[in-house]
């Protein structure tokens, strides 16, 4: 069958959260991007919309519980270095409750709530993207 952005380009999602002028990032330890600060996120299962598959992957990732979210942009991420094609749906979050914790330490290695002036390096593709696409308010 094939792997997803391996063998035939990918769909994944991704969430931004946001608390006051300060963005949740993630540090990943697999490819693609292992290494980078990432906006939470990850695949679309197969016959599950994009919208609940974001909501899943956040609320597996940070254990809070994500409310109300809408759609920002799409992204397109050929990432050469680790051989991958990604087309990915953002989102931006507007109701989260909770304190984001590690939940999934075999996935990722650390986070943090940064302020958008001040973004840890190196920020993945998609989180650039993301917050390329963020309304100027949320800036």
């Amino acid at each position: 069958m094939g792997r997803p952005g391996i063998d035939f380009p990918g769909l994944g999602v991704g969430l931004v959260i946001l608390r006051g002028a300060r963005i949740l990032l993630y540090k990943r330890m697999r490819s693609p991007e292992a290494g980078y600060w990432n906006i939470v996120g990850g695949k679309v299962d197969h016959m599950e919309p994009a919208e609940t598959a974001a909501r899943r992957e956040a609320e597996e990732e940070t254990g809070l519980t994500i409310g109300r979210i809408e759609r920002l942009c799409i992204s397109e991420q050929i990432i050469d270095a680790d051989r991958q094609h990604w087309i990915s749906l953002l989102y931006l979050a507007h109701d989260v409750e909770g304190e984001p914790q590690l939940t999934e330490p075999d996935k990722l290695s650390d986070f943090g709530w940064f302020p958008l002036t001040d973004l840890p390096e190196p920020l993945s593709a998609f989180t650039k993207a993301a917050i390329a696409a963020l309304p100027t308010a949320e800036r």
